[in-house]
């Protein structure tokens, strides 16, 4: 019998679980007894008993690839580029609504401080309450406020230099880290490292005419603006800045006529003394506000005829006055006395030239003035100068204090009742009732030591070894350095750097070593223990031809210098470690330290020096 073809299945299975069971030779249906079968649950034996609402309450997780037990901000050091990286502070943003409550607030508490001022001032004497009242209408509501407004921009200060010490770290890391390794492999040479430059928009086509370090803050110096041209002459500028702070000066005065030279006082170093082109001297008081100077002289106060050159503090007078000196091109020496709110002015002495005395009809005789440049005291013997002038000559001077008043009467039965004033106005007695006259003389008295004939043109600065008392230095724009002992009539050393020599200034940290800056942008370091014919760093500092180098500072802490130029600016530079060499350790010994040995260092070159020119 023939087969028959099986039927199509229309609805059991589709054809592709079919093919799929056919190939994988499994059919359907097998195994389901298995499934069917009741699964026994298995609980680990730590599995907690939770409730149903336990089970059903939910729990947000945030997963984040943070380790909570990694130390945080940690700071990692590259050595490859001398940088450190900081992980940054957790940041929390703050919003606030000022409404009309908060507003009155403030202005009750307000009222209240000045309640309490006003209670203050009832206690006062009649005298202080007058003074008080004046000064009350003077006050305005920002005034009221100062001392908010001085807390901000303190806080502002402290964020303006930490900014800045982000923005130069690499020059900050220079400056306190880093040493020339290359001074091992030169030949008794050394470098300048920039660091910093310093400039001002308001003293842009100013030049650099004065430069001075601060005595108690050793990151603080002063900057006196002006120009050298007189025929630009126009106004002057003040600036002190800090290391801490390149971008901004921390003072800034301005003034009619341009700044020639300043000193900063070293027992009170807020006190800032200027002089003028127009010659006007003035101070300047960094604890007031307010940019005018605290002291000027006036035309009726004795001021200079003519540019004043230099200015220098020094000891307070009897009365325990401060007082500084002032040298111009009037040739008048003057020592200016801080009295109360005004200047009181003392010609110590006038330059006249040597031979130059010209007989006039009827015994009158005409001499021509010496024009004064530079000047500077001894360190030891009091009331000892140098003083430079234009014509190329120094001066050496001593003067002598006017001698305190000596009244009352002669008579052995008045001695006990003698005293001591030093203002002779304020007597109203005879004649013979006074001592001899020259115990009655107010007016300086002063002698001319010895005249050095220095160089041939005008000297720009002289100034007095900080270890040696017997050595100074000058400089001209005859393009010499000279090294004296002012003992002997003729230098000791001469150095001729081929361009005209703007300023000077000796190391505090060696007697021998000092640097020199000239017209052509270079800055010439020497130390004289190493080599005693040439420098030991010639480097250009300004990049531009034009410029020229007007001053040059050592730090009195820091192994650095400042420069300024006649563009306003000011560059620091770090010397490099062949330029401040120390005495060498020797094994078993300590190395002797301190200003004997600085001069007995100094000394034996000058003894070298003295021999060759006995035999000579």
């Amino acid at each position: 019998m023939p087969l028959k073809a099986p039927r199509k299945q229309s609805v059991s299975m589709g054809r592709g679980a079919r093919k799929r069971d056919e190939d994988s030779g499994t059919e359907v249906g097998e195994g389901a007894d298995e499934w069917t079968q009741s699964k026994a649950t298995v609980r680990p034996p730590d599995q907690l008993d939770l409730t149903d609402a336990e089970l059903k309450e939910e729990f947000t997780r945030i997963l984040t690839a943070n380790n909570p037990h990694a130390p945080q901000n940690i700071v990692r050091y590259s050595f490859k580029d001398r940088e450190c990286q900081m992980e940054p502070p957790p940041r929390t943003n703050f919003s606030a609504t000022a409404n009309q409550w908060e507003i009155y607030d403030a202005y009750v508490e307000e009222l209240k401080k000045q309640e309490k001022i006003k209670e203050k001032e009832k206690t006062k004497t009649p005298v202080a309450k007058k003074t008080g009242k004046l000064a009350m209408r003077k006050l305005t509501s920002m005034e009221s406020q100062s001392d908010d407004i001085t807390k901000v921009s303190q806080a502002a200060k402290i964020v303006e230099r930490m900014v800045n010490q982000n923005t130069y770290d690499d020059v900050a890391q220079d400056f306190k880290y880093y040493e020339d390794a290359a001074d091992e492999y030169r030949d008794q040479e050394g470098t300048l490292l920039p660091l910093w430059k310093f400039q001002n928009d308001k003293a842009k086509r100013l030049a650099v005419t004065a430069l001075c370090w601060n005595s108690k803050y050793n990151d603080l110096f002063a900057v006196g603006h002006g120009s050298y041209d007189f025929m630009k002459q126009s106004r002057g500028m003040l600036l002190l800045y800090s290391l801490k702070n390149p971008s901004f000066p921390e003072y800034i005065f301005s003034s009619d006529s341009g700044i020639m030279c300043l000193d900063i006082h070293v027992d009170h170093p807020y006190l800032v003394v200027v002089g003028h082109y127009d010659g006007n001297v003035a101070v300047y008081n960094l604890k007031k506000p307010h940019s005018q100077p605290s002291f000027r002289s006036s035309a009726k106060s004795g001021k200079h005829t003519d540019p004043v050159w230099q200015v220098k503090w020094q000891k307070d007078d009897m009365d325990h006055n401060l007082n500084f000196f002032s040298v111009s091109s009037d040739g008048r020496i003057v020592s200016w006395t801080l009295v109360k709110s005004e200047l009181v002015h003392t010609d110590v002495i006038k330059l006249k030239v040597e031979g130059s005395t010209t007989e006039v009809s009827e015994g009158l005789e005409l001499h021509t003035v010496g024009c004064g440049t530079a000047f500077d005291f001894h360190k030891e013997i009091d009331y000892m100068f140098l003083v430079g002038t234009e014509e190329g000559k120094i001066y050496k001077v001593k003067q002598h204090r006017p001698h305190q008043l000596l009244i009352g009467p002669l008579g052995p039965e008045h001695l006990g009742s003698l005293k001591y004033l030093t203002n002779p106005v304020l007597t109203d007695l005879s004649a013979h009732q006074f001592c001899k006259a020259s115990w009655c003389s107010k007016s300086y008295s002063s002698q001319f030591l010895d005249t050095y004939d220095a160089h041939n043109m005008a000297v720009d600065a002289v100034t007095w070894n900080p270890y040696h008392t017997k050595v100074f230095m000058s400089c001209s724009s005859d393009w010499t350095v000279k090294i004296w002992d002012h003992t002997i009539k003729t230098p000791m050393f001469i150095y001729d750097l081929n361009s005209a020599v703007g300023d000077v200034s000796w190391a505090p940290y060696s007697s021998t070593v000092f640097a020199a800056v000239t017209t052509d942008g270079k800055a010439h370091v020497f130390d004289l223990a190493i080599n005693k014919y040439e420098a030991i760093c010639n480097q250009p500092v300004v990049a531009k031809k034009k410029n020229k180098i007007t001053h040059v500072q050592f730090n009195p802490i820091y192994p650095i210098i400042i420069v300024g130029d006649d563009r306003g600016h000011i560059t620091c530079l770090k010397l490099s470690p062949n330029l401040r060499k120390m005495p060498k350790e020797k094994k078993g010994q300590e190395v002797q330290k301190g200003p004997a040995v600085e001069i007995t260092k100094l000394d034996k070159l000058l003894n070298l020096v003295r021999e060759v020119k006995t035999k000579t």
